[in-house]
């Protein structure tokens, strides 16, 4: 009669121990992606409202900055957020709709209402990065 054979100790304790290392990997991976995500998202909004701000007369220039920014924001609007991050996502949000808004005066050519809303998009970014860091996370710098 065959008997099955007994169980290894050995591979079991591994199983564990690789299952408990892919859980413990899994959450700062996550959170690290939503983080690569809002720095494309906040470096290509500071870079197009500084360049905009320099040609505040080019009103197609304006126009085209406003559809980019508004698609930025819908991206935003529509990724997924991890938990760990979760109370940091509004103020990302704020700060793309600050720059949204400060598009949209450039096409109407409102400079002291771009002026006032390209500011309130650096304070809320500032705001964003010290909830993370709040939350122990770390926005990596831009490339």
């Amino acid at each position: 009669m065959n008997e099955p054979p007994l169980p290894r100790p050995g591979r079991r304790a591994l199983a564990c121990a690789v299952a408990l290392a892919v859980m413990a990997f899994a959450v700062p991976v996550f959170a690290g992606t939503y983080l690569n995500r809002a720095v494309v998202l906040l470096s290509g909004a500071s870079r197009e409202a500084a360049y905009l701000r320099a040609r505040l007369g080019d009103k197609e220039l304006a126009r085209v900055t406003l559809r980019v920014m508004t698609a930025r924001l819908e991206a935003a609007r529509s990724m997924t957020v991890p938990k760990e991050v979760e109370q940091a996502h509004p103020h990302l949000l704020l700060v793309l709709e600050s720059y949204q808004q400060a598009a949209e005066a450039a096409t109407l050519g409102e400079s002291e209402r771009f002026a006032s809303y390209h500011q309130r998009a650096l304070d809320e970014e500032r705001t964003f990065k010290a909830v993370l860091k709040q939350l122990g996370w770390v926005l990596p710098e831009a490339p």
